[in-house]
């Protein structure tokens, strides 16, 4: 009966191990980008009709910072209702950076009422000291867009 128990517990150990070490590696890959930086987002109401600013900004943390001379892009994809001046703002389009920060505005237009999602893919270079670490990041904007401002009717007489 012990041989059956002792049987028993290395199937247990052998079939949750697995499944509990790549939870843990996965939570750390995580926490490892966490550290490095976080992306914080600025997402505009907007009326039909009217246009807004949506922000992304890029704030390193832990000795990193973000690279002056690497290239610097954020790809749009905005849905039917929005749009953006531009589908791919780069370094030229940055409206602050810093080496600890990078942050770009995006002007929206609204042309259809509801809750929208922009759809943005940001690619920068975080460095430290010894190295340098290429990042893709996948964000996505929300916009509120209301119907247009209705001005007020006047009666005839």
């Amino acid at each position: 009966m012990t041989r059956s128990l002792l049987t028993l517990s290395r199937a247990v150990f052998w079939a949750v191990f697995p499944a509990i070490f790549l939870a843990t590696l996965g939570a750390t890959a995580a926490q490892a980008a966490d550290q490095l930086y976080e992306i914080t987002k600025v997402e505009p109401k907007v009326a039909v009709g009217g246009t807004g600013t949506a922000s992304l900004t890029i704030k390193v943390k832990g000795g990193w910072h973000v690279n002056g001379e690497a290239p610097i892009s954020l790809a749009l994809t905005p849905p039917a209702g929005l749009s953006v001046k531009k589908d791919k703002l780069t370094r030229a389009d940055l409206a602050a950076s810093t080496n600890e920060s990078a942050r770009f505005d995006i002007p929206v237009s609204a042309t259809e009422a509801g809750k929208k999602t922009i759809n943005a893919e940001a690619h920068f270079v975080l460095c430290q000291e010894s190295a340098c670490k290429p990042v893709k990041e996948t964000v996505a904007l929300a916009v509120d867009v209301t119907p247009p401002a209705s001005g007020k009717k006047h009666k005839s007489q």
